[in-house]
C-alpha cells in the first residue's frame, strides 16, 4: 500500500527581499549549491523565496517543523529543464531515510508571493 505525506508553504516575497540584505541569512538558510543558483539568477528574490518555501514545506511534510535538522541541509536545485528537486544532506537526509519517503516538490510565485508543495511517498 502506498503512503503519502504533504507539506505546503507560502511567503510574501517582500519578507525574503528584506532578509537578503543580511549575508548571514543566505549562509544560515541556503546551501552553497543554492547560493550558486541564486548568483546565476542575480539573487532574484522570487527564486530565493521559492527555495525558502520548499524547505518549510519539506519540514511540514516530515512532520517535525524545523527541528532536528538545519535548513541548509535541504537544497532545492533545478535540473536542465528547470524542474525543481531536493538534495538532502546531514540530519535532513537521515530523517528522510528513516521515514523511508521519496520526495517531489513544486514551486511557483507571483509578483507578491512564492509557494511550494512537497509530496512524499513510499510503497
Amino acid at each position: 500500500m502506498m503512503s503519502y505525506i504533504v507539506g505546503l508553504d507560502m511567503i510574501e516575497i517582500k519578507r525574503i527581499q528584506k532578509s537578503l540584505a543580511s549575508p548571514r541569512f543566505l549562509e544560515k538558510v541556503f546551501s552553497p549549491a543554492e547560493q550558486e543558483l541564486f548568483a546565476h539568477r542575480c539573487f532574484a528574490p522570487q527564486t530565493v523565496a521559492a527555495n525558502f518555501c520548499a524547505k518549510e514545506a519539506f519540514s511540514k511534510a516530515i512532520g517535525t517543523g524545523i527541528r532536528g535538522f538545519s535548513l541548509d541541509e535541504v537544497s532545492l536545485l533545478r535540473d536542465e529543464l528547470g524542474k525543481p528537486y531536493f538534495v538532502l544532506e546531514g540530519r535532513a537526509k537521515e530523517i528522510s531515510d528513516r521515514l523511508g519517503f521519496s520526495f517531489s516538490v513544486s514551486v511557483t510565485h507571483t509578483k507578491e508571493y512564492a509557494s511550494a508543495v512537497v509530496v512524499g511517498w513510499k510503497i
